[in-house]
């Protein structure tokens, strides 16, 4: 089953973390200094916030998955519809271990086609401004933050 992810960046964490919980009558799933995530069944969405960019505002939208096989499927409907589409295994983002696929609509808006495997400690680098989401269209060739050792 996929879930409807949004990813909204602001600029004040507490406040907007006071905001959601009363929207969605539900505390976030995941809390951090920088981030809170709501996994909501009622809608069924991936909510998340952070303060990881300069601008805030919608940051992505996306789709998570349950499965690899639920991305090859995204993956192929945006090939066989002529979408530009970027893979990204192995992805570091968001406290999360992740397999995506990067898609961007006409108007720019970035959407992200994700399978996650599993967490991780740290955002999706050690760097303040390591993103998520690509900063240009996918057909420009960026990679997202990853881990600096």
């Amino acid at each position: 089953m996929k879930r409807l992810h949004v990813h909204v960046s602001v600029a004040d964490l507490e406040a907007s973390i006071r905001f959601y919980n009363g929207l969605f009558a539900s505390e976030p799933t995941v809390q951090k200094s920088d981030y809170a995530k709501w996994m909501l069944d009622d809608p069924r969405v991936n909510f998340a916030i952070s303060t990881r960019t300069a601008q805030t505002g919608l940051n992505h939208l996306g789709i998570q998955v349950d499965s690899a096989e639920e991305l090859v499927e995204i993956e192929q409907r945006a090939l066989q519809s002529g979408l530009l589409a970027r893979a990204e295994p192995g992805a570091a983002c968001c406290y999360a271990q992740s397999d995506k696929q990067w898609i961007t609509d006409p108007q720019g808006i970035v959407w992200e086609a994700f399978h996650t495997v599993g967490e991780i400690p740290y955002y999706g680098g050690q760097r303040k401004d390591a993103c998520c989401a690509p900063t240009r269209p996918v057909s420009a060739p960026q990679r997202c933050g990853t881990p600096q050792n």
